[in-house]
């Protein structure tokens, strides 16, 4: 019983001293300097994205913030990795003169931060994925930084492929479009030369169900892609190396997936 009213008598003092502490920490936080009590308080002013490099293996979420007294303006860095399902694999804080060396696209501040925010969860999930080793160090900044921007969209997908619009005007073009979306997912800024061939001479055969006129339009189509996502002259130049092959390989029924058999054999 003795201890029963201990316990009793030591929780009715529970709300007293939380009360006390509050008030201990509010006058606390009035003695230290201003800059400190500005720690983490800031404003973003604008969101950027786009590819790290000209094949876009990397892409780069970039935010710009300063703090709510209108000081300190900075820019955190996010690189995603496009090649290993896009997980955040470095950042960096630096001032924002420093995206005038990036060639980004404005975006909308909370779609970019989602995205940062995916990179680095989707990172979480996998063991042993390799990242800079300066990550660390910048990891807890940037995560603040990014839950700091209002209207966060997430999950954040890359809306590279909505904003196509060179679409061939050709018999099929639709058609073998929505299968170069699909093979491209969620990682669209990632076009290279070894994704062309992958796409052309193994996705392809091997997934793709498509009419005559699809197949014929495919080569006109991942031309006109190629020319949006950069117009590298290796990527331009592989193009023309594998579309002479695509019907053959089309054709050629010992290359069709089990899933693709199937489906097939439905229709």
């Amino acid at each position: 019983m003795s201890g029963v009213g201990a316990r009793g008598e030591a929780g009715s003092h529970a709300p007293v001293a939380a009360s006390a502490y509050v008030s201990a920490a509010d006058g606390v936080v009035e003695t230290l300097p201003g800059w400190v009590r500005r720690m983490g308080r800031v404003v973003c002013e604008g969101g950027w994205y786009g590819k790290a490099d000209p094949y876009g293996e990397q892409a780069l979420a970039a935010l710009s913030f300063r703090y709510e007294n209108g000081k300190e303006p900075h820019l955190l860095v996010v690189a995603i990795d496009q090649v290993n399902g896009g997980l955040a694999v470095d950042a960096v804080v630096e001032e924002v003169k420093f995206l005038d060396d990036l060639s980004l696209r404005a975006e909308e501040p909370g779609a970019v931060a989602g995205r940062v925010l995916d990179a680095f969860e989707l990172g979480d999930r996998i063991m042993g994925a390799l990242v800079a080793d300066t990550l660390p160090a910048v990891r807890p900044v940037a995560l603040s930084r990014a839950r700091a921007v209002p209207d966060l969209v997430r999950p954040a997908p890359d809306d590279t492929v909505s904003r196509f619009g060179e679409l061939p005007d050709l018999p099929g073009a639709r058609e073998a479009f929505e299968k170069l979306a699909e093979f491209v997912g969620d990682r669209p800024l990632w076009w290279s030369p070894a994704r062309v061939t992958q796409f052309l001479t193994s996705w392809l055969p091997r997934e793709a169900i498509l009419s005559e006129a699809g197949i014929a339009a495919m080569p006109e189509v991942v031309r006109a892609w190629s020319r949006f996502c950069g117009a590298h002259p290796a990527v331009l130049a592989q193009v023309e190396a594998d579309v002479p092959r695509l019907p053959a390989l089309m054709a050629d029924e010992s290359l069709a997936s089990l899933g693709k058999r199937i489906a097939k054999n439905r229709l």
